[in-house]
């Protein structure tokens, strides 16, 4: 049988290997992880005929080059470029370019990456590095055998537009008041990764001085550090954290945090009640 692998020429800014993420080891200090924006990979592992949850690479940027090592095998792109669906000959290299706009690409290849699953996930966690190793230069992917046939038509996810729906939290009584959080434009910083999409604009004013102990997390928190700036939590958040957390956004806008660039901006709304 031949040999099924990739063998990375260039793994660009930020090359991570995700799937649908571990949750449930929270109690243990173990954050979920999976692919930030969840619809792009689905969708991606739907192209190529793989089942729900197949593990894909998630890329910032672009600038990733792959050389197929092994038979060819369908591939497809999908989240900031793309939805794009090819056959990936073998021999032949494939690149993610930097694209026009969006932050993270998700390539998914029929049969799906096939490293050594860790607590039952092959993402990789950026904050305490479980899981499989941040993908480099030099490096070579398994693949695992094509399960499904691929789609030639698949509609992408729908897109909500607007500002981030945020459903009330439980410290939000330690905030002056939330109309600034709602009213305001905020913008992208450069420190936003996988754990967290940090914001610029006008703090948020304490309405409580005294210390809050540590408590746990939810994906999606709208934590406010001593800065008043806000902080949203994604997929590699801790688990706990002692700063208030004054509402959590959206599950199905997480999206948009995902594909955020820094400088990018940013606005919340309130979620309809029922």
């Amino acid at each position: 049988m031949p040999v099924s692998e990739v063998e990375v020429l260039a793994a660009g800014a930020l090359t991570t290997i995700q799937d649908r993420g571990r949750p449930g080891w929270a109690h243990l200090g173990v954050p979920r992880a999976g692919a930030l924006d969840a619809p792009a990979a689905d969708l991606a592992n739907r192209l190529v005929g793989n089942p729900p949850g197949t593990a894909v690479l998630e890329t910032v940027l672009g600038g990733l080059t792959l050389h197929n090592r092994g038979p060819g095998r369908w591939a497809a792109l999908t989240g900031a470029s793309g939805p794009l669906t090819l056959w990936w000959a073998a021999g032949e290299e494939l690149s993610v370019r930097m694209p026009a706009y969006g932050l993270r690409s998700y390539l998914a290849v029929a049969g799906g990456f096939d490293v050594a699953p860790v607590l039952g996930s092959r993402s990789t966690d950026t904050l305490a590095w479980v899981g499989p190793p941040r993908v480099v230069d030099g490096a070579v992917l398994p693949l695992g055998e094509p399960t499904g046939a691929p789609r030639a038509v698949d509609v992408p996810p729908a897109r909500r537009p607007g500002g981030l729906r945020v459903l009330p939290g439980p410290r939000a009584d330690w905030i002056r008041s939330l109309e600034p959080l709602f009213a305001s434009e905020w913008t992208v910083r450069t420190e936003s990764d996988r754990i967290g999409l940090r914001l610029d604009g006008p703090a948020l004013e304490r309405a409580r001085a005294d210390e809050l102990a540590s408590e746990g997390m939810v994906l999606g928190a709208i934590q406010v550090p001593p800065s008043g700036r806000p902080i949203v939590f994604l997929a590699d958040h801790p688990p706990t954290g002692g700063y208030p957390v004054v509402g959590v956004v959206h599950h199905d806008d997480l999206w948009q945090c995902a594909q955020a660039r820094p400088g990018d901006p940013i606005r919340f709304r309130r979620a309809a009640r029922g």
